[in-house]
């Protein structure tokens, strides 16, 4: 997808296919995530909208040469965690034409001034693609930093932190892949890889046991979690075979009794609702085995990273928007 009068299609081919294979290690697949990317441009360019100059970066058509070719270094400007270099610079590729250095990769901790990326090509389309690049960027790296937080909160424990299905919608495999990159770990990417029993689904089915063995009849290799609100809960659902419990904002007394009742039938425990960053530890301590955080998706702020436009021709130039 190149804008009018832009020189050239296709980034370096071998380039392409690197970040591509890097795309797939990181459990992602790299024609969903291009097909994203290409739909999020076209969003920032109009494509679609029946404006006469749908699919032009106006400003950049005008004021940048059409030859001009510039070198743009991705900076820092916090302190965090990065997450979605490959997929921004399969970006860079394949819709600026431009070859790709990383300084860096993702989970790395950066600080204000860390360049982590150089891109060089054509300047129209670095700067028409910027704003794309960087809202992945930032926003991943964001969900990152946050769950680093978190996971540095519990260091020392046993329990692991863990998201939800709060995702942005069109997102939820990128910003699972950057809770992963912040060091926490996955709950079920959608409704049909696992079931999570919760209260409406218990009242439905007319109690905890019933609504867990018609789960585990209707689909009997599927992990099954349970919610449960009390410790008289608990101990129903691990009487009635759950793999899992969910234990919905319970104190740390009533955790440790939920622990001393799952831990001998090899139940696992989930913490969550109320919790915060400050009462991490205290809750990781009573022996649960994960803290679900759904702010990890829902409420991370974006990490903040810029790009700055070095013009190769000895001409100055910075990008923003």
């Amino acid at each position: 997808m190149s804008a009018p009068g832009d020189p050239g299609d296709d980034g370096p081919p071998d380039l392409g296919h690197r970040y591509s294979r890097a795309v797939a290690a990181a459990g992602l697949d790299p024609e969903k995530v291009s097909a994203l990317v290409r739909a999020a441009l076209a969003e920032d360019l109009g494509i679609g909208t029946g404006d006469p100059h749908a699919g032009v970066d106006v400003t950049s058509a005008a004021t940048v040469p059409a030859d001009l070719v510039a070198a743009a270094d991705v900076t820092s400007r916090g302190h965090g965690v990065l997450a979605g270099l490959p997929l921004v610079a399969l970006l860079l590729v394949e819709e600026a034409a431009a070859s790709v250095v990383l300084h860096a990769t993702d989970g790395d901790r950066v600080q204000p001034g860390d360049v982590v990326l150089t891109a060089t090509g054509p300047a129209r389309r670095l700067l028409t693609v910027e704003r794309t690049m960087l809202n992945l960027l930032c926003r991943l790296s964001g969900v990152a930093t946050l769950t680093r937080r978190w996971v540095d909160a519990v260091e020392g424990t046993a329990a692991s932190i863990r998201d939800t299905r709060k995702t942005t919608p069109g997102l939820r495999a990128l910003e699972k892949y950057a809770v992963r990159c912040g060091g926490g770990v996955n709950h079920r990417m959608s409704l049909c890889d696992a079931a999570l029993v919760k209260d409406n689904h218990v009242e439905a089915a007319g109690g905890i046991r019933r609504a867990f063995q018609a789960v585990r009849d209707a689909f009997p290799g599927l992990p099954v979690e349970v919610e449960c609100d009390t410790v008289d809960q608990v101990a129903e659902a691990v009487s009635a075979g759950a793999d899992l419990i969910l234990c919905d904002n319970m104190s740390p007394a009533h955790l440790r009794a939920c622990v001393e009742i799952a831990r001998p039938a090899g139940v696992r425990l989930e913490a969550s609702g109320g919790l915060s960053i400050e009462s991490a530890a205290a809750v990781a301590a009573t022996g649960v085995d994960f803290l679900a955080v759904g702010a990890l998706t829902h409420s991370a702020p974006v990490l903040d990273l810029g790009l700055d436009l070095r013009p190769l021709d000895g001409r100055d130039g910075r990008g923003g928007t």
